[in-house]
């Protein structure tokens, strides 16, 4: 099985097992069940896979931001294309946060209601939003990193990654010790997530146990109101966008990038898909690779709209399970928090997660509120990452028609880059026998 596979299985075992608890009766405070299965077993296994998740914040964050600005290989590149994908990137994902905070906040509300207890959790308030701009620049970075004040630690690392590219080669062996960490990183989130499909179980067992029929009916309202916000950004404001700034055809265009959001869906990962991005926008649309070796790379390193979605609308719905209300300056907290995490948000599979660990902590929401969500997580992931692919798709040819790199009867060429079936005419193949034959007689 995939892990996709094992996911959906582990969370359908955990569902019915916690309904069963629940309606059964055979959980009631007090019994062994609930002693020892609820409360130990389920407890035990889900608690010590969230705490791995939040073990991997910092170190991924830190190795990953670093790597990502060492990709751009020269500090003069952070010019006219730089700053236009940049700015781009951080506005589409300014967009989808505020976006999904402004949907999920309307409708979940609405038609859910608390329903963990009052006294199980008392969420601290919110800073200003003048103190979490104050506060990004660290005034010990040691001290911010044994704290894990994620906005510090992402100032830093950027801000480091910048120095060793102004270094140069003197920083060489340093920068190819930043990619090894970087990798190892991967594959730790990978050993983490392999166990993903037990800790589902746990945690969904021991919600429903708990909770029972009333966290189902919420959950499918997170599912809902999560994918029509992600439909929405893709054919609406990403396809906005390319139209204002470059002129192009958005119809043309998703018949182009379809291909792309196929295996992004499939592979759930923006930098396994970095390939085929890349030769769908150069040979499909047209983009000079000049623009599109940077832009994609950079896209899949920084440009995560589709996880920002998801961070504003579970924050949101963790919020209101727990009655927790965040207020305006939680909400702006949120969205600063997101666009400055998505730089950060390596595109692996599941790091969302652990991403969505920070935002809770910055505006006190229990960590623990992702185990209610990690159940359909890994399926809507798949449908997050074609979001983000057709972001950096979008950013990367408007950066390109912005710099004349756009060969536009390329792109408007349906049949343009199209994998066609290699044909070797009778002379050749008669030549090439000819050599395999002498070369079998030595």
């Amino acid at each position: 099985m995939t892990l996709t596979t094992k996911v959906l299985v582990a969370m359908g075992l955990g569902i019915i097992v916690g309904l069963t608890i629940n309606l059964t009766g055979i959980g009631v405070e007090g019994s062994f069940i609930d002693e020892y299965i609820v409360g130990g077993l389920f407890y035990i296994v889900g608690k010590m896979f969230i705490t791995a998740l939040k073990m991997l914040v910092v170190p991924l964050v830190f190795f990953s931001l670093i790597a990502g600005v060492l990709g751009i290989g020269d500090v003069r590149k952070l010019g006219s294309v730089g700053l236009k994908s940049f700015g781009l990137y951080m506005l589409t994902t300014a967009i989808a946060i505020a976006t999904a905070i402004g949907l999920a906040a309307v409708v979940i509300p609405f038609f859910s209601t608390p329903t963990a207890s009052a006294t199980a959790f008392t969420g601290k308030e919110a800073p200003p939003i003048s103190d979490v701009l104050i506060n990004i620049i660290p005034n010990n970075v040691v001290d911010a990193f044994a704290s894990g004040n994620m906005l510090q630690i992402i100032f830093f690392s950027i801000l480091l990654g910048i120095s060793l590219l102004m270094v140069g080669k003197k920083a060489k062996s340093l920068a190819e010790g930043v990619e090894v960490m970087n990798e190892a990183m991967m594959n730790m989130v990978n050993i983490v997530m392999s166990v993903a499909p037990y800790a589902v179980f746990a945690l969904l067992a021991k919600a429903v146990a708990e909770l029972g029929l009333d966290l189902l009916a919420q959950l499918a309202v997170y599912v809902v109101v999560l994918i029509v916000a992600l439909l929405f950004h893709l054919f609406g404001t990403l396809m906005f966008i390319l139209k204002l700034f470059s002129g192009l055809s958005p119809k043309r265009f998703l018949t182009k990038i379809r291909d792309a959001q196929v295996f992004a869906f499939s592979m759930a990962s923006s930098n396994a898909t970095i390939p085929v991005t890349l030769r769908t926008v150069t040979k499909r649309m047209g983009v000079d690779n000049s623009v599109a070796s940077f832009t994609v790379p950079f896209g899949a390193t920084i440009n995560m709209d589709g996880t920002a979605i998801m961070q504003g609308v579970a924050t949101v719905f963790i919020a209101n399970v727990y009655g927790v209300d965040l207020g305006i300056s939680g909400y702006l907290t949120v969205i600063l928090m997101s666009v400055l995490a998505s730089i950060g948000t390596a595109g692996v599979p599941g790091v969302g997660l652990i991403m969505l660990s920070m935002v809770f902590v910055q505006v006190g929401l229990p960590v623990e509120g992702i185990g209610l969500i990690l159940g359909v997580d890994r399926l809507l992931d798949m449908v997050r990452t074609s979001v983000n692919v057709t972001g950096d798709a979008v950013v990367t040819c408007v950066v390109a028609k912005s710099e004349d790199e756009l060969d536009e009867t390329v792109f408007t060429d349906v049949n343009a880059g199209l994998v066609e079936e290699l044909e070797i005419d009778d002379a050749s193949e008669e030549a090439l026998a000819e050599v395999v034959h002498k070369v079998e007689k030595g």
